[in-house]
């Protein structure tokens, strides 16, 4: 599927990380927007080169431009004068590396915007090539504070160690299940829910038979679609390859390269365990999510009407959609930080942010309209035991207001995601 234009979503709604791609352009010789495909890639590629940054405009998904490329990509790159966007530069990988010459020997900044749909810079020799000449602006689906146009950012409200005042939300289910059934993609956004299935029945199609053949070359892909159905079951859960395995009849091994290509194409995503200790969190099972919660309800099966009644559903739709709205404002938020989860013998919680400063901040996920205690105890004893490290506690759910729940800990309705600032 090319990751083209549209009339509709994507061209009305401004993206954030336009600012980082220009801010970029500015210093760095080759910027790259790496994301999904359809999640507006090209359409963004175009807006900074018309508005910001005037570039000629290359296509890979040209068929004549593609084998050029990949014909001779020392004699393409050669021809090309002045600032140059090339879209889906993952099709001709070979082009990295006459580009890597290109800039070591001219080093003007800006000289190449790419995008693309998978993690071409997973390959080592492109990776070490481009080392200190690339810098890649992560491209998400929209984020709801994007299509609702708000300012809102939960990461620095977190940060600034104060909730976010909001009072009178709508209660219950209602408040969250047609935006995460819906989720970001602009293409799915503006479908039904019949089309909207057909449209995720056909991008997933689409993925396998082209993005993942041409990156691995690895057999039994036929797997593939079952396997992101499982992962989808698995969302917001902690990462069993070995359990995967048995349900598909795939060895572990397999599950886990599988699982790493759909990282590649951007459609999984895996959050770390965090530890107080640095040196003990690689031994311990991160979460796995799929990316957007829309593509996840397709992948469940369920419409809005079965996301708001059924509970197997809506608890595991609302916590990954929290925290993949979480991560979609991380790369605009003023504070760095990154996205974890915390899980011990006695206590669980969902998202933990730690800033490079070693600042932590905490979110609970709950899809009920009230808090107890219980909800928010294990965030109460991280605070009692980081002391000053830490930072502010949410307890985000589907209640109506802002309340304090303790020493800066506090209960979030959802809305807070996308209202205000």
């Amino acid at each position: 599927m090319p990751d083209t234009s549209s009339d509709f979503a994507e061209l009305a709604i401004p993206r954030r990380s336009q600012a980082f791609v220009v801010e970029a352009l500015a210093d760095t010789r080759v910027v790259l927007i790496a994301g999904a495909r359809q999640v507006g890639k090209s359409t963004l590629a175009a807006v900074v080169a018309e508005n910001d940054h005037p570039a000629r405009l290359l296509s890979l998904d040209d068929k004549a431009t593609r084998d050029a490329a990949i014909g001779d990509p020392t004699a393409f790159v050669a021809g090309l004068d002045g600032p140059v966007v090339i879209d889906e530069v993952q099709r001709a990988p070979d082009l990295l590396l006459a580009i890597k010459r290109a800039v070591d020997d001219d080093t003007t900044p800006g000289r190449f915007l790419l995008t693309g749909s998978a993690s071409i810079l997973s390959a080592p020799r492109i990776a070490e090539s481009l080392a200190g000449r690339v810098e890649i602006v992560d491209l998400w689906p929209l984020a709801q504070s994007e299509i609702g146009r708000s300012g809102a950012n939960i990461v620095d409200a977190l940060y600034s160690g104060q909730a976010p005042v909001v009072a009178g939300a709508t209660v219950g289910r209602a408040a969250f299940v047609e935006r995460a059934v819906r989720g970001g993609y602009p293409e799915a956004l503006r479908r039904d829910t019949r089309r909207r299935d057909r449209w995720f029945d056909d991008y997933i199609r689409g993925i396998v038979e082209r993005d993942l053949r041409d990156l691995s070359g690895a057999q039994k892909l036929e797997h593939v679609p079952r396997l992101l159905r499982l992962l989808a079951a698995q969302s917001a859960g902690i990462y069993r390859a070995d359990r995967i395995g048995r349900a598909i009849g795939l060895d572990m091994k397999t599950v886990q390269s599988y699982t790493r290509l759909l990282e590649t194409v951007f459609l999984v995503v895996q959050a770390p365990a965090w530890r107080p200790s640095i040196g003990s969190r690689e031994v311990q099972a991160p979460k796995v999510y799929i990316r957007d919660s829309g593509l996840l309800a397709h992948l469940l099966g369920a419409d809005e009407a079965r996301a708001a009644s059924d509970d197997q559903v809506s608890g595991r739709l609302f916590e990954s959609f929290v925290a993949m709205e979480v991560a979609r404002h991380l790369p605009w938020a003023a504070t760095s930080a990154r996205l974890h989860h915390y899980r011990d013998r006695d206590d669980e919680v969902d998202i933990v942010l730690e800033s490079r400063a070693g600042a932590v901040a905490c979110i609970e996920c709950k899809a009920g309209a009230t808090v107890g205690r219980a909800d928010h105890r294990a965030i109460g004893r991280l605070r009692d035991a980081l002391g000053e490290r830490f930072v502010a506690g949410f307890v985000v759910y589907t209640g109506a207001d802002t309340i304090p729940l303790g020493d800066r800990v506090w209960a979030v309705p959802v809305s807070a995601l996308w209202a205000g600032r």
